[in-house]
């Protein structure tokens, strides 16, 4: 009842702002809600309207409104507000001449030919892309009458095309009955698809939509990329047909948002005044999402201006048209080079197996595609490494005077020394052999001598991301003894299929920690690359005590391979650790002796070494 007081609440405010010289007929009102009641498309959003009819229309009050226009005005402010619908609509029009849609006459084949080819555009554009513009939405009875004629003049012209561009930006009116036979010449035939439920209230019934099975001429094939165009005078029908095939997965929306039209309006003559109702009679209920896109409208999958919808549409095919070179390109290039072997080759497989089932089908951009394929990468193998990545060239060295690398070292590296003469040694990323071999001597004096003395070390790896392996057998060297020659790792590279030991150096600059004092290593989920490989190493050799988490499970450092000339680069890792005795840290990552939260582990590492030295006094 409260609710429904929109055709009293709204009109009482106006009431004395008219003289009520001459009224309305009282039951004007209760003819209006009548007509609302019995044809509106929802009506369980009109829950008590009945009740409150009679108290609208016993307030002949709000009928002394002179003004017609007026009065109708209010009217439809008062239902559109209370309904929460801009279609329904209350007007005053004495000079309203009902439109009927003309019935076509029998024509000559020569002129039904002129009318289709003006009504319906297409072309063949560069690349073997088919263009096809409907501005009208054709139903059933036209299609069945000149169906034949359609075939030759449209439809037999686009199927040889490899993909098709379908205009509906200028399309503002069609046939219900129309959208089946579209949805089905883009879906298959082997079982009917439901498509769309529409319910029409003054029947009271609800009509299925299903996509036919038996049609004439043939359907474009499903492997083939559809792109729909649409702007925001796509209304009506034609917003249906865009959003039964986005939503069954067949095409590719571009453009603006639809208008957010109707299945149906009818304009509906209250009794003998000269007042008309405008009210949706019917409603679409899309079967796979549950909702309509009438008043709405319909969301493209690529929103642009209506005007680069066409030319977005080209640039999203000839992608498209890429994408199998592509991704068979990048399958080659794993089978080839991944380190693991057999891994390398069921994700090759499994990428083709993703291509031939339409996964990477609705690619909209480059850059799209670059994500979906690190993620399928990712899900493949396991290895966070192997995805793509940009071709950025390295940058040239830089000059820098022996003063400014002192201070470039002092904040790439971390030292401290606690009680008990412990020494802390913290730094975040490897660096390439032959630039530290350069450095070396700044790096013993500033930061090594600093701890080489200490009686025990911490070496902090927590926030240490990798870098490249190649300086690994240097910096392991400084924890072993100069006497003997100690083989540290065993490295398999996939291109060359070979193996390389990696082997502690005889000459480093400055001196050795040695193999005597303890050293504990700290780690996190982040230590990642080549920060494992070297707590991997000192770990299997027993030469540090590691504490913290188990580390990232990443891999060696991947090297960049081009994929093809498409503009794609992929990181490949191509060197993994021995495995003769078993996995080594790639993927599972090296767990710690001492398992505690990263942020406890510094401390952790000071008591052990505190009770150690406390328990020597």
């Amino acid at each position: 009842m409260a609710k429904l007081i929109f055709l009293v609440a709204p009109l009482l405010v106006l009431v004395n702002v008219f003289n009520s010289h001459a009224g309305f007929a009282p039951n004007l009102i209760v003819d209006i809600a009548k007509i609302v009641i019995d044809n509106y498309c929802s009506p369980e959003k009109l829950a008590g309207m009945k009740e409150a009819i009679k108290a609208a229309g016993s307030n002949t009050e709000v009928l002394n409104i002179p003004d017609a226009e007026t009065l109708a005005n209010v009217l439809s402010a008062g239902v559109q507000t209370t309904v929460s619908d801009p279609r329904l609509m209350v007007s005053y029009e004495p000079n309203y001449v009902p439109v009927v849609a003309p019935k076509m006459p029998p024509l000559p084949p020569d002129q039904v030919i002129a009318i289709l080819q003006t009504s319906i555009k297409l072309d063949i554009l560069e690349g073997n892309i088919g263009y096809l513009r409907i501005d009208h939405i054709l139903g059933e009875e036209v299609a069945d009458k000149f169906g034949p004629l359609l075939l030759d003049l449209v439809w037999n012209k686009i199927l040889p095309t490899s993909a098709l561009i379908f205009d509906l930006r200028y399309t503002s009116s069609g046939d219900i009955s129309g959208i089946p036979y579209i949805v089905s010449y883009f879906t298959d035939s082997e079982s009917p698809i439901h498509i769309d439920t529409v319910y029409d209230r003054p029947s009271n019934t609800s009509t299925k939509l299903f996509s036919i099975s038996a049609l004439l001429g043939e359907r474009y094939n499903i492997t083939k990329p559809l792109v729909i165009l649409t702007s925001k005078n796509t209304k009506g029908i034609a917003e249906d047909v865009a959003y039964c095939l986005q939503n069954l997965e067949r095409a590719t929306i571009v453009g603006e948002k639809t208008a957010g039209g109707s299945v149906k309006v009818d304009k509906i003559k209250v009794g003998d005044t000269d007042f008309y109702v405008t009210v949706p009679t019917a409603k679409s209920i899309n079967p796979i999402t549950g909702s309509t896109w009438e008043v709405t409208g319909v969301t493209p999958d690529v929103e642009v201006n209506a005007e680069d919808a066409l030319a977005t549409a080209i640039k999203i095919l000839n992608l498209r048209a890429q994408v199998p070179a592509i991704i068979k390109g990048s399958a080659a290039l794993i089978a080839d080079n991944y380190a693991f072997e057999d891994i390398g080759a069921d994700v090759a497989e499994k990428l083709k197996g993703l291509l031939a089932n339409g996964e990477y089908s609705k690619v909209v951009s480059m850059d799209g595609l670059e994500v979906q394929l690190s993620a399928d990468l990712k899900t493949l193998s396991g290895d966070k490494s192997l995805k793509t990545t940009s071709n950025t060239p390295a940058l040239p060295p830089m000059d820098y005077s022996p003063e400014m690398l002192i201070e470039l070292i002092k904040v790439s590296f971390q030292t401290d020394i606690y009680e008990n003469n412990i020494g802390y040694l913290r730094f975040d990323m490897f660096g390439d052999f032959e630039e530290v071999k350069a450095i070396a001597q700044i790096i013993v004096e500033h930061v090594w001598n600093k701890v080489v003395h200490t009686d025990a070390l911490i070496v902090d790896l927590r926030n240490n991301i990798g870098g490249p392996t190649t300086a690994i057998a240097g910096f392991c060297s400084y924890f072993f003894d100069a006497d003997k020659q100690i083989v540290l790792d065993k490295l398999y590279d996939r291109p060359s299929r070979t193996t390389t030991e990696l082997r502690t150096l005889p000459e480093l600059t400055g001196s050795r920690y040695g193999s005597k004092k303890s050293l504990i290593m700290l780690t996190s989920r982040a230590t990642a690359g080549a920060a494992e490989e070297f707590v991997y190493i000192m770990k299997k050799l027993g030469r540090a005590m590691i504490v913290g988490e188990t580390t990232a499970g990443a891999s060696h450092p991947p090297k960049t391979f081009a994929v093809g000339e498409t503009g794609i680069f992929l990181g490949i890792p191509t060197v993994h650790s021995d495995t003769a005795a078993g996995p080594a840290w790639e993927g599972a990552g090296v767990a710690p002796h001492i398992p505690v939260p990263a942020d406890a582990a510094l401390e952790t590492a000071k008591s052990i070494f505190n009770k150690h030295f406390a328990g020597q006094k």
